[in-house]
């Protein structure tokens, strides 16, 4: 059976001129793992911004038709890997997207319900993770910026069934050099991409089960 997964991942935003998550996104659709057969792997980087998820988000998944979504966003603060397993109907955040846009109002959707879960195998993705060496937890709370607004129109569109896995993943900083370091703080990109990796592969794999419900 073949599969379409498409994994995404942002640009740099205010207060992050780097965002490792759109050479991940890139570096996993180009690789695809040779024990997961027939897997159609697509990258999207996503600009910073409400309008571009408004308007990106609709054509890819209409386009591409993937079975599974994999996103992936930068957690500045973050420490590990957090794998989400809600969107939130909140629109608190004070800092201008990367076009310079402030919410008008602090719910995504009015008088829609508090939150909306994200169907995906957050298990087998929290497995994953920590067996790839990294640190790695469930989260319920997707933050308050564009990470959190691409959850909630993504688990919207989930509702429809298409696609049927839908999962997003908060990844720490990372260095961007192989400098030693004394005190390791941060993870290598190359480090970050091998668990990417282990993460698509688990997805991929509750793709292809059609008992799988994530539900």
């Amino acid at each position: 059976m073949s599969l379409t997964v498409l994994i995404t991942g942002f640009g740099p935003f205010p207060g992050a001129p780097f965002n490792p998550t759109a050479p991940l996104a890139h570096e996993l659709a180009r690789r695809p793992h040779p024990g997961v057969a027939h897997v159609r792997r697509l990258a999207h980087v996503f600009h910073v911004s409400y309008e571009a998820v408004d308007r990106d988000l609709p054509a890819l998944l209409a386009t591409e038709r993937p079975d599974a979504l994999i996103m992936f966003g930068l957690a500045t603060r973050a420490r590990h890997v957090r794998i989400e397993t809600r969107a939130r109907n909140a629109l608190t955040c004070a800092l201008p997207d990367a076009a310079g846009r402030l919410p008008l109002s602090g719910t995504i959707v009015a008088d829609g319900p508090a939150a909306l879960p994200l169907p995906g195998p957050v298990q087998r993705l929290l497995l994953a993770a920590r067996a790839s060496g990294l640190p790695a937890a469930l989260s319920r709370d997707a933050g308050h910026y564009l990470c959190n607004y691409l959850c909630w129109r993504a688990a919207e569109a989930a509702r429809t069934g298409a696609p049927r896995l839908t999962c997003f993943i908060h990844v720490p900083p990372v260095r961007r050099t192989l400098v030693h370091w004394p005190r390791r703080t941060r993870l290598s990109l190359d480090e970050l991409a091998e668990a990417g990796e282990a993460m698509v592969c688990a997805v991929a794999a509750a793709a292809r089960c059609p008992s799988f419900s994530a539900r």
